[in-house]
């Protein structure tokens, strides 16, 4: 390990910062929940257009973390960390002064872009200065950050486009602004010149598929399966929830966002304050084990719930099992990482950015069949990861065993 990591060891200055980038990053994206339908009005556009700026984004994340991640394994993570909040900036001032639906779609793409920048390339530079035994705080830190970002952000954007629609994305472009500022002046890099992964030693640029197919046969392949099925089912719980609740319920906007703000809260607490406990004391794989049967639980009793209280409750037993998750993985992943942490961690966004475009799509389509559907499938989709983590524990173990004999 690099002198530099050494020094960053145990610091909190750089975790703190990083947090706050993935917040600001999380507040710009949660920002235009509330504001899209009636942002896209002003440009005589439909749902059908809105569905697509929104996929548009979560695609190119898919398409660009790796390439991100790969490129912060060569030359540090401080300056990608810099260069995703400036493009990210520059995204949100474009959709604020946008006067044509031409602007819109390259501010998501531009968002999409260099928003993916930032998220795997804060969990190497986590990876970087935090040992194995305090990982999963680490990630758990940066989950809450994100979750609260999420959480903050519908409210920022629909308290400031009560005095004009594009104030809110004025705000995330001056916010990504300023956090790029200060990463540049005050954030140490923390990849070391001769821990870098020398360009002939970079693995060659291939389809983004075909990358993913390769890193389904490493170690860490199942582990990014998971990925996929713990965005997937959030994506798909979410996407539907307005809808869900309206129609049974009749619950308007002022109550769904009170709920999710609430349920949001209880996540970010368990993020922050409570996953690195839990896997210090039971380890990663009995936790995302563990989360996987709680979100399950989640969605299925979700669709018994008779009350505001019954839905505010099976809202947080999901939300509690997939915001453990999300940190357990990610150290299970890091550790398995290597030092490709940057490459896989892109890997992993990538996997989760295509759950965000999958859930929503197939959420809507199994909601016009029935509203309990897209809910009772997606407790399916948590038991089938569930027992597959089972037997991928199982396995792991037996080789263990095997290899130490």
């Amino acid at each position: 390990m690099g002198e530099q990591k050494d020094k960053l060891q145990g610091k909190k200055g750089p975790l703190i910062l990083l947090s706050f980038n993935l917040f600001i990053i999380m507040v710009g994206i949660g920002l235009v929940i509330p504001i899209l339908p009636f942002y896209v009005e002003l440009f005589d556009a439909n749902a059908q257009i809105m569905g697509l700026l929104v996929a548009v984004f979560s695609f190119m994340q898919f398409l660009f973390a790796p390439i991100w991640g790969r490129l912060s394994d060569k030359i540090g993570r401080k300056p990608l960390i810099t260069l995703g909040l400036v493009g990210f900036a520059v995204a949100e001032f474009i959709f604020a002064f946008a006067n044509g639906l031409w602007m819109l779609f390259l501010s998501r793409i531009l968002a999409g872009t260099f928003g993916s920048a930032l998220m795997p390339t804060a969990m190497a530079y986590v990876s970087d200065v935090t040992s194995p035994e305090k990982r999963g705080q680490g990630m758990g830190i940066l989950g809450a950050s994100m979750g609260l970002g999420i959480v903050v952000g519908p409210g920022i954007g629909g308290w400031l486009a009560e005095f004009d629609l594009t104030y809110p994305f004025l705000f995330a472009g001056v916010a990504a602004t300023i956090a790029a500022i200060v990463s540049f002046l005050i954030l140490p890099e923390s990849y070391p010149k001769e821990d870098r992964v020398s360009g002939d030693e970079m693995e060659e640029t291939v389809g983004q598929f075909k990358q993913m197919k390769i890193a389904l046969s490493s170690p860490v392949g199942f582990l990014l399966i998971l990925v996929f099925i713990m965005s997937f089912g959030l994506a798909n719980f979410q996407a539907i929830f307005g809808y869900y609740t309206m129609e049974r319920y009749s619950y308007d906007p002022g109550e769904v966002g009170l709920i999710i703000l609430i349920t949001g809260i209880i996540g970010t607490i368990v993020q922050g304050g409570i996953v690195g406990k839990l896997i210090a004391r039971f380890g990663e794989e009995r936790v995302v084990t563990g989360s996987l049967l709680l979100s399950a639980v989640g969605f299925v009793i979700m669709t018994l719930a008779p009350s505001f209280v019954w839905v505010l409750i099976t809202t947080s037993i999901f939300f509690v099992g997939n915001s453990t998750l999300r940190p357990s993985i990610n150290s299970l992943i890091s550790k398995l990482a290597g030092n490709r942490q940057g490459m896989v961690m892109g890997l992993n966004n990538s996997f989760l950015s295509l759950g965000n475009v999958a859930g929503p799509i197939l959420a809507g389509t199994l909601f016009e069949w029935n509203i309990h559907i897209p809910y009772l499938f997606g407790g399916f989709i948590m038991i089938v990861g569930l027992i597959a983590t089972n037997a991928w524990i199982r396995k792991k173990r037996v080789n263990q065993e095997l290899s130490e004999g």
